[in-house]
């Protein structure tokens, strides 16, 4: 069976919700704090791919980086869009799910049942 981790900020509500099903689930899961244990470019454009989403379409826009940025006003590339995701953890939305060969954003939680 494979393995699943659950990229995740612990504060986060919608990461707590996910945990919380899947421990009620009796699933065995790894969590991984993304701010104690940084993405590398690799890995999440790994994730990004396995989701079969682009970078863009998973940057938290009410973020305050984002808006000090000025993401919205300028024109990044994908592969910029990643770089200012591993430089600054805040604009991945979360949590992300990879089990084997898939990954999902869990937005809402209820989409961690797509893994099943």
């Amino acid at each position: 069976m494979d393995k699943i981790t659950v990229y995740e900020k612990p504060t986060c509500t919608t990461c707590r919700k996910v945990a919380k099903a899947l421990v009620e689930s009796g699933v065995d899961f790894e969590k991984v704090n993304y701010y104690i244990e940084p993405f590398s470019k690799t890995k999440l454009k790994s994730l990004i791919v396995k989701m079969k989403m682009k970078p863009s379409e998973i940057l938290r826009k009410n973020e305050k980086i984002y808006k000090a940025l000025k993401i919205k006003d300028k024109n990044f590339s994908e592969d910029q869009i990643l770089d200012l995701m591993i430089k600054y953890p805040d604009l991945v939305q979360r949590p992300i799910i990879e089990k084997g060969k898939k990954a999902i954003l869990a937005r809402p939680p209820e989409r961690i049942k797509e893994l099943f």
